[in-house]
């Protein structure tokens, strides 16, 4: 956290290394403190957090929304999620909070997807990716996937996900760094190789062979790489910064339905009804 020497109020930065080695930094100032929760793991490996004035949690799995909102969060910002040995984060988990006049936000990965579904509703979604679902111009939950290491080793991405590829092979090829052919193979290749597999080594080998062009192309595609999950996740931590530290009055066109299975998760959750 940090104070402004003109006005002690609190401050908080988010630095972002780009391609060249320099930092791009967010600043935000809020006289308040409050409960603002952000979900987020190996999206946002790479940044240099200064701790503001809200809590950053593990990706989120099923009831993790939930129970930040029975802690008392008033704005939560969804980035990462856990979803392939556990129960992934309930869209019914965003409904309850969106009822109660909470604020949620997605972007970059679980949060795009999960605030493109459930935007009808009063979910908003933040960023390129979001936005790409929302068109229909991303359909596959396997564009943002990654694989990465456990909490114990600050959830280090291992593999890169597609979107962030494909942001990268198109900025190669604006560069004049590769053929428009090279660009096409790179694409096609990258989307055939599952998410865990996809590393740029794996991506230009399998594409360039063991060849001199596969090690000039790699060292091009790490030189210049895009982290679109990256860059929508610093604007989704603008937002919610920036969103004041207290619950809306939820919309009268829908209400909550609590199934038999909501109140079997969550007994103590209350009830309602979804018209």
């Amino acid at each position: 956290m940090y104070y402004s020497a003109a006005s002690g109020s609190k401050r908080w930065r988010l630095r972002i290394l780009n391609i060249g080695g320099e930092a791009e930094e967010h600043w935000r100032e809020d006289g308040g403190v409050g409960m603002r929760v952000i979900f987020a793991g190996p999206t946002l490996n790479g940044a240099e957090l200064s701790r503001a004035d809200y809590e950053i949690r593990p990706p989120a799995r099923q009831g993790d929304v939930y129970r930040a909102i029975v802690d008392g969060a008033n704005v939560i910002g969804l980035i990462d999620g856990i979803y392939e040995h556990v129960p992934a984060i309930w869209h019914k988990e965003i409904l309850f909070g969106l009822s109660r006049g909470v604020h949620i936000f997605g972007a970059a990965s679980m949060g795009a997807l999960r605030a493109a579904e459930c935007s009808p509703f009063g979910m908003i979604g933040i960023g390129e990716i979001y936005e790409g679902y929302a068109s229909n111009t991303l359909e596959d939950d396997s564009d943002v996937a990654q694989s990465h290491a456990p909490a114990e080793l600050g959830y280090l991405p291992l593999s890169e996900p597609l979107v962030n590829v494909r942001a990268t092979l198109s900025r190669c090829l604006d560069l004049g760094l590769l053929t428009g052919a090279e660009h096409d193979a790179l694409q096609a290749a990258a989307r055939e190789i599952f998410f865990k597999d996809r590393t740029y080594r794996y991506l230009v080998r399998l594409t360039f062979g063991e060849t001199k062009r596969a090690e000039s192309m790699l060292a091009l595609l790490r030189a210049n790489s895009v982290n679109v999950k990256l860059r929508d996740a610093a604007l989704l931590m603008d937002v919610v910064a920036a969103t004041p530290d207290q619950r809306f009055t939820p919309s009268t066109l829908w209400t909550f339905q609590a199934t038999d299975f909501w109140n079997a998760e969550f007994p103590d959750a209350g009830a309602g009804h979804l018209d």
